[in-house]
């Protein structure tokens, strides 16, 4: 297994809408999104008001090999909402 963490612009989303407005890569194993993973600090906002200018939060997806998690980082750097994605020890 292989793991890819992503760096997602949450800015001008509620919750984690811009995490589920990903186009996701196929052959995901497991995927989560969350502070846990990394994040641009604590949540100054209430959860029902959309994610200041500048946020962003980590997610990590889960691939059945190295060769996929590259195909992955290539997949989802494409995408505007995808700051930055590598893989992951």
């Amino acid at each position: 297994m292989a793991t890819v963490r992503l760096r997602i612009d949450v800015s001008g989303t509620v919750g984690d809408q811009a995490w589920k407005n990903l186009q996701h890569f196929d052959p995901i194993q497991k995927a989560a999104f969350g502070l846990q993973f990394g994040s641009s600090g604590p949540e100054k906002h209430p959860p029902t008001q959309p994610h200041p200018k500048g946020e962003w939060i980590c997610a990590e997806i889960t691939v059945q090999t190295p060769l996929l998690a590259q195909y992955a980082v290539s997949h989802y750097l494409e995408q505007d909402r995808v700051l930055d994605a590598d893989v992951v020890d």
